[in-house]
């Protein structure tokens, strides 16, 4: 009679799940962290473009909404006190930059009015936001 030796086979660690779930979670991040950083002013619904872009020198963000209300990084700005703020925070970068987020039903005069009092500020490089249009 044979008599039959069982080999222990020392076990392992399976490393493709484990790299498919490290590479998962990094495009989760990547893609949540690209969502995030990109606009840093109050929700308004934006007009659409179809050559829509973002500076990414821009160190500004003004919202105006549908109301007329301005804010400058979140912060609320009366529109006659808008250059002054602007002046003293485009003072700390070499290059400053504004990125304008209007509201697309904000009558034509109102967004005249801020951008009058960025320019007061000495600011020039302003960008106008828009999103992008859907693709049919």
């Amino acid at each position: 009679m044979k008599v039959r030796i069982v080999h222990i086979r020392s076990p392992r660690i399976e490393m493709l799940p484990l790299i498919d779930v490290v590479f998962l979670l990094l495009v989760v991040f990547i893609y949540t962290m690209l969502s995030m950083a990109v606009h840093k002013g109050m929700p308004v619904a934006l007009p659409t473009s179809s050559t829509a872009q973002t500076d990414a020198k821009t160190v500004l963000s003004i919202t105006v909404t549908a109301q007329g209300d301005i804010f400058i990084d979140k912060a609320p700005v009366a529109l006659e006190a808008l250059h002054t703020v602007l002046r003293q925070r485009a003072a700390e970068d070499k290059e400053p930059g504004v990125l304008l987020f209007a509201d697309r039903s904000l009558p034509y005069q109102q967004l005249f009015r801020v951008l009058d009092q960025v320019r007061r500020a000495g600011l020039t490089r302003i960008n106008l936001q828009a999103e992008p249009e859907p693709l049919p």
